[in-house]
């Protein structure tokens, strides 16, 4: 496992997407499960891996995707290495010098990726603590998003809700792309529930 600072240009993406894992949440919201000094994308909720392995081993290093990148912060370097060790993933652990969030982390991603793979590279910015039920589906649909961003689109993902939430922001889908997938009409935040349905 090494940990960044690395040396630039040592590589090129060869059209294989670079996983950026951000892990450095303290998961309060599961609290007493999950708790600061150790928060649910380490904890083993939904299999007998961790949320943060199960991201791992969504996007397995080889013909679609290089090895991660996983943006954490100086309390949960350990974890993190320890645990991509475990199931035999070899990612770059980027500490985060203070706790500003995805944007910031996202950028020093980026940044990395580019040193690392060139100006091309093509990142998958992904939670550690989420939980896929179908990880083929998964990586179907991020080759999918992946020819779509090869295009020179932004790319979000989003699921057809199984009920009205008005606790989740929605995506409401456009015209079809011909890469696959749709132009976004319009984001629609935390909707009242008659808007919802």
């Amino acid at each position: 496992m090494q940990e960044a600072p690395v040396e630039a240009g040592s590589g090129a993406a060869d059209g294989r997407i670079v996983p950026v894992i951000l892990a450095g949440g303290t998961g309060t919201r599961l609290w007493p499960l999950s708790r600061t000094s150790l928060p649910k994308q380490f904890l083993a909720l939904a299999s007998d891996k961790t949320l943060y392995q199960e991201t791992l081993l969504r996007t397995p290093p080889g013909a679609d995707f290089l090895p991660p990148l996983v943006i954490t912060n100086e309390d949960f370097r350990f974890f993190a290495r320890r645990q991509a060790s475990e199931i035999g993933i070899d990612a770059t652990v980027v500490l985060e010098p203070a706790r500003r969030d995805s944007g910031p982390a996202l950028v020093a991603a980026a940044a990395l990726a580019r040193n690392l793979y060139g100006p091309d590279a093509l990142l998958l910015a992904l939670a550690a603590d989420h939980v896929v039920l179908d990880p083929e589906a998964f990586r179907a649909a991020v080759r999918i998003a992946a020819r779509v961003a090869a295009a020179g689109r932004i790319v979000t993902f989003g699921i057809t809700p199984g009920q009205p939430r008005t606790s989740y922001g929605y995506i409401r889908p456009g015209a079809a792309l011909p890469e696959g997938g749709h132009v976004v009409d319009a984001f629609v935040e935390k909707p009242d529930l008659a808007t919802a349905v």
